[in-house]
């Protein structure tokens, strides 16, 4: 038997691993409940604006399915700048880099700045690549807590007592994956004056659900630094609901002029692999020029989803939810003794009995993440009821199955 590398066979991604029992029981001809996957698109009335697909179909259609330049076409990286600019810091067109999506981006940052030894402090819970992606490099996540009983807010001190000389990166991704907390001007000064101390350390920005924002407080953490390097990271996925584009990009705001070497190595690696999808990224141009007037009713929609959702489990035993500020996800507490260790068991027989699938805390943290489920709240209400009337009945049996 051939073996597999170490960083492949120890890559976990709780979002989709979960969706391989779901398509077995599929073949079998169920029909589940899919709230697992962060995709704007699988949810009815939340497409793709009609605009931007045009763009993206005209741009097909006149030919540009070339090679384009490989930090992104030139009048995209300037909209992207510009955007940024609106958010309150200087942001050129070429502090732009347009990637094949975040998780490229991620990529891209890892290698240009991590080495063996070097630390990365991302939230836990947080977005499962944090803490898959530097392992590649010989590098190794620490997770610094968020408040689970406080709107999961940021645990500053926590921070403060895991920063040396081998963090590289401080990640912050605002709103938050999966809880949804959104960190406000205030907090983000008091992480900056965090990293502020220690030189070699960059903060990576994970801002790509900044027009969710329901807590009106999200505030750009570029925009707030005078002295402290900054990835912000941003794209079509989310906010421009079109995830299957894959255009996502990192903007670097160096104050103080220290990461010349670091943007000559991120332009290295971005030249090694070509470029980013040519017409997705004039559709994504499209969406950043033209009237943005829809995302009002999208936003509608999406706060009327989640506020059944909220209505929903303050009223079945064996739930709990801190009310998310922003982004669209739950990130629900389980608290039936059992199932608050074994997140992961609740997943799998949620889906075979009920055929709901969401996904188990502890793959977003197995520590900070764990007796947690988290939900999607995109599905229409009528969906979203029935998964509720499923969950709080999964929930009833085997709480009386126990006594």
């Amino acid at each position: 038997m051939i073996p597999v590398s170490s960083r492949a066979s120890t890559i976990e991604y709780a979002i989709r691993d979960v969706v391989v029992p779901a398509t077995k029981l599929e073949s079998e001809g169920h029909k589940i409940i899919k709230l697992n996957i962060g995709d704007p698109i699988a949810y009815p009335g939340l497409p793709t604006p009609q605009h931007m697909v045009e763009a993206y179909r005209e741009g097909l259609a006149e030919g540009n399915n070339g090679y384009s330049p490989s930090y992104g076409l030139a009048q995209l990286r300037a909209a992207i700048s510009e955007d940024e600019s609106n958010k309150g810091w200087n942001c050129a067109p070429s502090d732009v880099y347009v990637c094949h999506g975040v998780t490229e981006a991620l990529q891209i940052i890892f290698a240009a700045t991590l080495e063996e030894g070097n630390k990365v402090l991302a939230p836990g819970p947080h977005y499962p690549p944090y803490m898959a992606y530097p392992q590649m490099y010989g590098a190794q996540t620490i997770e610094y807590a968020l408040k689970s009983n406080d709107g999961w807010s940021i645990d500053f001190d926590d921070i403060e007592a895991k920063m040396d000389d081998d963090v590289r990166l401080l990640v912050v991704i605002n709103p938050n994956n999966p809880t949804g907390n959104v960190a406000g001007s205030d907090e983000i000064d008091r992480l900056l004056s965090i990293a502020k101390k220690w030189p070699n350390c960059m903060i990576v920005a994970d801002e790509i659900y900044d027009g969710l924002d329901f807590s009106g407080k999200h505030a750009s953490i570029a925009s707030r630094s005078n002295d402290v390097p900054v990835f912000a990271l941003n794209g079509v996925s989310k906010v421009y609901y079109a995830p299957g584009w894959r255009i996502g990009y990192l903007a670097i705001h160096d104050p103080t002029n220290v990461m010349v070497d670091v943007r000559d190595g991120i332009e290295r690696l971005l030249r090694s692999r070509l470029c980013a999808s040519t017409p997705a990224q004039l559709g994504y141009l499209a969406g950043l020029e033209q009237d943005r007037s829809w995302m009002d009713e999208y936003s509608s929609r999406v706060q009327k989803r989640r506020q059944l959702c909220l209505d929903r489990i303050a009223n079945i035993e064996g739930l709990e939810v801190e009310a998310p500020g922003g982004a669209f996800y739950m990130f629900v507490r389980l608290d039936d003794d059992y199932w608050s260790n074994n997140d992961k068991e609740f997943v799998l027989k949620l889906l075979h009995e009920e055929h709901v699938l969401v996904v188990h805390g502890s793959g977003f943290s197995p520590e900070k993440g764990r007796g947690h489920i988290r939900i999607v709240y995109l599905a229409d209400e009528e969906t979203l009821n029935l998964a509720f009337d499923k969950i709080e009945k999964f929930l009833a049996r085997h709480r009386s199955a126990k006594r």
